[in-house]
């Protein structure tokens, strides 16, 4: 009985055998004349399974006492053995529940994504892979976390909501553990995704987790696998862990590159977040045997809905933006920006381009620049150091905030003098005694003095503060703004601040990119890097006639003529309008298109 619910049934339906049978004796031994009129003891055998079975057979019996008495007995023992039958089917099917609601049956799914962990990350993850899979006919999300498994199912519902064609399984289980793992099947796994955890020293978690898929014995190949670190000295360690099929990024040095490059161009961060999200455009890479021998530049007016960006080699090495005369070869793979993969296609013949519309570049001759640093976090120095390496010699730098003077630890910098001044952002005066209106560049960062909550509710009060103070000063200065938790930037909308950079929300997507195609973190990795080309958003006049009317295409083909490949615009009416923030990615070549001097152009180029 110790053997649980299978044993349990075993032992009742030993028991009503046992019962049918000595019935069926009893009556051919003390009631012969009854049992020859039931089919001898065959007969009384089947009627005495009936009665046991079912208490209602026996109204219509007739015989002889002791007959009648004997299946009595058998109904009365047949009602016993049914009643426990029913007890132990339910507490069998109870016990069954209560073990699958703990998530611990290992699943047989293949070709799937699991994501090992839980934060705040899981929801912005789930929801682009739930994007990202609705061209799919049916896909699987496997979680595995050391949480509660209907805790995690309920999350996810409020959070995220319907996941449409994609199924999301949760387990629970500890990913350090070798066994907790098989329950999401990570060899039969597309990718892994590594996420975090909300603890003191997330990093270590991440490489343990790294280290442990690290130890198991592949059968059919080992899926990628993709994590972030928070601390760049953690990196190294990190990538030696996870072997040559993982992908690790350093979620800091992310987060500080877009932010210096938010502070040099305004609207940057929503055009990396429409690239990063799949609701919006994407990098895809796809063979394309009629452009083999075509030179790249001519290759860029080559689709109807796509944008060419560069080219991956088979050697691994990506090319993105390369030089016009670079030639397609047959082993290339053409790396297109498209809404939808399933969008992509040739176009019958080439947009028109407006010779007449295209324009010269004005040249600008780099000057100093003030910045005004409002906030300080561990990043910040790696801000400041990045954003030397940028500006122009002579330019000036003022950090305020309730710290401790950085300028000991800053004195190596080349190109900006630093200034501190001691106070309070969240007060007026604090501002205003800063001359605001002498800088042309601020950024807010998130003081990590505080909670994340209370520090994003600081930045909110500081950015209304500048940008009333902005309004009566005539627009003299750009505001780049870090928030912590993304809920916060729809409040923050009414500063209307020019660049919001929410890196726990971009790490998410960008590990979400990398989940679905290895090969685009080298894309990111060179969009991102000084050394590489980069997204720039330059004044429209620099490429077209303001108000001539003009298709996208003669965009296009002025950026080529410049070495750049232009990908969209962004109007400037519409800088502070959600949802896209006045940027359009990837437009019709065709279609109508007025561009005014204060609009731009975003442009991938080197300088």
């Amino acid at each position: 009985m110790a053997r649980g619910t299978p044993a349990l049934i075993g032992w009742l339906g030993l028991a009503s055998g046992v019962l049918i049978l000595t019935v069926a004796t009893l009556a051919v031994l003390i009631s012969p004349g009854d049992s020859d009129r039931h089919g001898h003891w065959a007969g009384v055998a089947w009627r005495s399974m009936l009665r046991t079975l079912d208490a209602g057979t026996m109204g219509d019996d007739e015989g002889s006492g002791p007959f009648l008495a004997l299946m009595l007995a058998a109904t009365v023992g047949g009602l016993l053995i049914v009643s426990a039958l029913i007890g132990v089917l339910t507490t069998g099917l109870e016990a069954k529940l209560t073990e699958l609601r703990k998530g611990r049956s290992k699943i047989v799914e293949r070709d799937h994504t699991v994501v090992l962990g839980w934060s705040d990350q899981v929801f912005t993850v789930i929801a682009e892979l739930v994007e990202a899979n609705q061209s799919r006919r049916r896909s699987t999300v496997a979680i595995l976390a050391d949480h509660d498994k209907v805790e995690m199912e309920d999350a996810l519902r409020a959070r995220v909501g319907d996941t449409g064609r994609t199924r999301v399984v949760c387990r629970r289980g500890n990913p350090l553990k070798v066994a907790d793992l098989e329950l999401v099947s990570p060899g039969t796994a597309r990718s892994i995704v590594v996420l975090a955890p909300p603890v003191a020293d997330p990093d270590t978690h991440v490489i343990k987790v790294l280290l442990s898929l690290g130890t198991r014995v592949w059968d059919d190949g080992r899926p990628h696998v993709v994590a972030a670190v928070q601390d760049g000295t953690n990196l190294p360690a990190a990538r030696l862990a996870g072997g040559p099929s993982a992908r690790v990024i350093d979620a800091d040095d992310i987060a500080i590159r877009l932010i210096v490059q938010s502070h040099r161009q305004s609207g940057l961060s929503q055009v990396c977040s429409d690239l990063l999200d799949f609701k919006g455009h994407e990098f895809y890479m796809r063979t394309e045997p009629s452009l083999v021998g075509t030179a790249y530049g001519d290759a860029l007016l080559a689709y109807e809905l796509g944008i060419p960006v560069g080219l991956r080699r088979p050697d691994g090495g990506v090319l993105v933006n390369p030089p016009m005369d670079t030639v397609i070869a047959a082993d290339d793979e053409v790396i297109v920006l498209a809404e939808d993969d399933l969008l992509i296609r040739r176009a019958r013949e080439r947009p028109a381009v407006v010779e007449a519309a295209i324009a010269t570049a004005v040249r600008r001759d780099p000057a100093p620049a003030r910045t005004l640093v409002i906030g300080w976090n561990h990043r910040a120095p790696k801000i400041i150091r990045l954003l030397d390496e940028f500006v122009e010699a002579g330019s000036g730098l003022t950090v305020t905030g309730l710290c401790e003077d950085p300028r000991d630890d800053l004195e190596d910098l080349r190109n900006l003098t630093i200034d501190f001044v001691p106070g309070d952002p969240t007060v007026r005066a604090t501002l205003e005694g800063l001359d605001v209106g002498t800088y042309q560049h601020v950024v807010v960062l998130s003081d990590e003095a505080f909670e994340p909550h209370l520090a994003d509710a600081r930045t909110l009060v500081t950015l209304l503060h500048l940008r009333d103070m902005e309004e009566s000063l005539g627009d003299p200065y750009s505001i780049v703004s870090e928030i912590n938790d993304d809920a916060n930037r729809e409040v923050a909308q009414v500063t209307k601040a020019d660049d919001f950079v929410v890196s726990a929300k971009l790490i998410s997507l960008m590990l979400t990119q990398l989940s679905e195609n290895r090969h685009l973190y080298d894309v990111f990795f060179d969009l991102l890097d000084p050394a590489g080309s980069e997204i720039y958003l330059k004044p429209a006049a620099d490429y077209v006639t303001p108000g001539a009317v003009v298709g996208f295409a003669t965009v296009i083909e002025a950026a080529r003529r410049r070495g750049e490949t232009a990908i969209g615009h962004r109007l400037r009416e519409r800088f502070h309008r959600p949802p896209d923030y006045g940027v359009v990615l990837n437009p019709d070549k065709s279609a109508p298109l007025t561009l005014s001097a204060d609009d731009r152009v975003i442009v991938i180029a080197e300088d």
